[in-house]
């Protein structure tokens, strides 16, 4: 063998050794990453469970959850549907009574309305009265001056000039409004006991109707004067009193047993109590 090719023998030999070595290098290499990689995959693996663990944990935890959040929105639809139940019937409640209200406004407006017609109407009937009483004071008026006029002064039985001569109540009351004398209006039945008017009493005897005159007595001055057989409307005079002056009695109504008249006195005599 040639120094060559012993060289080149050599050369080879050292290749293939460092082929070898590479190739066992390599193979080491291979197997400690096949090592790590295993390694690797099983803690992975390892993660992995721990992962899986954990998401069942959450997926059942999540599932959890959901059913409570289920049953609180069933349970919140439910109160929410109370609650717009309860504001359903209570804007009900509320549109009725404000119906209610309207209504029983409207009534009472009516029933103003009403009264205030009424009132309308009752003034002016009230206005008519007055308009009426108006006329009729004016025609009172009229027919008091007109009484006036027939009011009559005549004679009495005495021989003196009577004062104005009244035929019957309205004629009394115009002359008690003059004012210059006593007037006592009076109706004695026959039978019954002397009546006191003024200083003096009248005790009526017997009334004629059929023939209009009638017989008093007359008590004054602890004395009696019998008035016989006197007629309707005539004034019948006397005097009495210490200062002797002049009373006028006159009858305007001769019925069975009854007469009605007055008694006019002078304004200083004293009024019966």
């Amino acid at each position: 063998m040639s120094e060559e090719e012993y060289v080149e023998q050599r050369s080879v030999s050292g290749a293939l050794l460092g082929a070898v070595a590479v190739a066992l290098l390599a193979g080491l290499g291979g197997l400690f990453w096949c090592y790590s990689i295993q390694k690797d995959l099983g803690d992975t693996q390892k993660k992995l469970t721990v992962e899986v663990q954990k998401n069942g944990d959450l997926t059942q935890k999540l599932e959890a959850t959901n059913a409570r959040l289920r049953a609180t929105s069933e349970t919140l639809g439910q109160s929410v549907g109370m609650t717009q139940r309860q504001i359903e019937l209570r804007t009900q409640n509320i549109i009725s009574q404000q119906r209610a209200a309207e209504a029983k406004m409207q009534e009472a407006q009516a029933a103003t309305q009403k009264q205030i017609g009424a009132v309308s109407t009752e003034v002016s009937s009230v206005k008519t009265d007055v308009g009426g009483v108006k006329t009729d004071v004016a025609a009172t008026k009229t027919d008091l001056e007109q009484t006036k006029t027939q009011l009559t002064r005549v004679v009495g039985d005495a021989g003196v000039m009577s004062g104005l001569i009244a035929k019957n109540h309205d004629e009394v009351e115009i002359l008690k409004h003059r004012g210059d004398r006593n007037y006592y209006e009076f109706t004695l039945q026959k039978g019954a006991q002397p009546t006191l008017l003024s200083t003096i009493k009248l005790q009526l005897k017997k009334a004629d109707q059929k023939h209009s005159r009638y017989t008093l007595n007359v008590s004054a001055d602890d004395r009696v004067i019998e008035k016989k057989d006197k007629g309707l409307d005539e004034p019948v005079q006397f005097y009495t009193g210490k200062d002797p002056a002049l009373f006028e009695l006159v009858v305007n109504s001769i019925d069975k047993n009854k007469v009605t008249g007055y008694l006019s006195t002078p304004k200083n005599k004293a009024v019966s109590q």
